[in-house]
């Protein structure tokens, strides 16, 4: 195991490196519209139509988080140019023309999101704060209102466990739990953070990844300590009570069905992902460096295209 992780080591760095670069790239806006009324953070208006039609769109842009909707099983790309749903193999589309820089996104219901980042550049423009804090919607994305630190918070991940919610915010290194859906938060650890993973029949436990490797917290993100003999992991997700599923940087896929004392690598992705989701043990979802997205139906053997990119692959509406 030590073999492994010096192997994967600097390219975990290499990924945090990258994160923070995007981090300081998505620091100033994003194209898109203004906001509806209200809290709501945007939907499209006419003069948002305009400006779209009078600017090249500038397509998804790298993808932060990859989900499904539960109540139609759409599948939807959180990117640096908005919200899309994927509506075949060669079409994905901006819900509501809003180009806001998603870093963080999770679907917690049916229609109902999670979502942080940033506005756009014409919102911020017109005093909008750079930062989204934690935002909800409720119509699938159409719409979204303020929940808590707007103007504050930036959640690169986002990770409900039951009645707990998890975060992490890159403006303070800092992750965070929520009792209350993200009305109010606890300040926990300090951590260099890629991503989180979580379930709700353990809600206490919580994992993340890091460039140092994986770590596991039992006390609801207070204090976190190293989980030995894990493979160097990129993303991680819970999809059972005691089960981890993860990709590494180089794709490969690794599962521990004892909650990270034992690991198998069952399959690899096509190329290095850029977000991944587990949906359950066998269904698995993930998206490629160049935004094609892909899904698992047999725990990570196999993999099928479900969205790919082209020059024309994604439109607004």
């Amino acid at each position: 195991m030590d073999t492994t992780d010096r192997r994967f080591t600097p390219v975990l760095y290499a990924l945090a490196a990258s994160a923070l670069l995007l981090t300081a790239a998505c620091g100033g806006a994003t194209p898109t519209t203004e906001a509806a009324s209200g809290q709501t953070t945007g939907t499209a208006g006419a003069a948002g139509a305009a400006g779209a039609a009078d600017a090249a769109d500038p397509g998804i842009g790298h993808v932060h988080a990859v989900d499904v909707d539960p109540s139609d099983g759409s599948v939807y790309l959180a990117g640096h140019y908005g919200l899309f749903k994927v509506t075949s193999k060669t079409e994905a589309v901006r819900v509501a023309d809003l180009v806001q820089d998603n870093m963080g996104f999770t679907v917690i219901g049916p229609k109902t999101f999670l979502a942080s980042g940033h506005p756009s550049a014409e919102d911020v423009q017109a005093g909008k704060p750079h930062h989204l804090g934690l935002i909800r919607s409720a119509d699938a994305g159409l719409t979204w209102t303020t929940v808590s630190e707007g103007g504050k918070a930036d959640f690169h991940s986002l990770q409900p466990a039951g009645s707990e919610l998890y975060a992490f915010d890159s403006q303070t290194g800092r992750v965070r739990r929520s009792q209350d859906e993200g009305r109010t938060w606890e300040i926990g650890a300090q951590a260099k953070v890629i991503d989180l993973a979580a379930h709700a029949d353990e809600p206490r436990r919580v994992y993340a990844t890091t460039p140092e490797g994986l770590t596991v917290s039992e006390d609801g993100g207070a204090t976190f300590t190293t989980a030995a003999g894990a493979p160097a992991l990129a993303m991680v997700d819970s999809p059972a009570k005691g089960t981890l599923t993860g990709v590494a940087p180089d794709g490969a896929v690794h599962v521990s069905e004892d909650a990270g004392r034992t690991w198998t690598s069952p399959g690899r992705l096509p190329a290095p992902p850029s977000s991944f989701n587990a949906e359950g043990r066998q269904h698995l979802l993930a998206t490629l460096e160049d935004g094609t997205a892909v899904e698992s139906k047999d725990g990570g053997r196999t993999f099928t295209v479900v969205f790919q990119p082209s020059a024309s692959s994604h439109s607004s509406h």
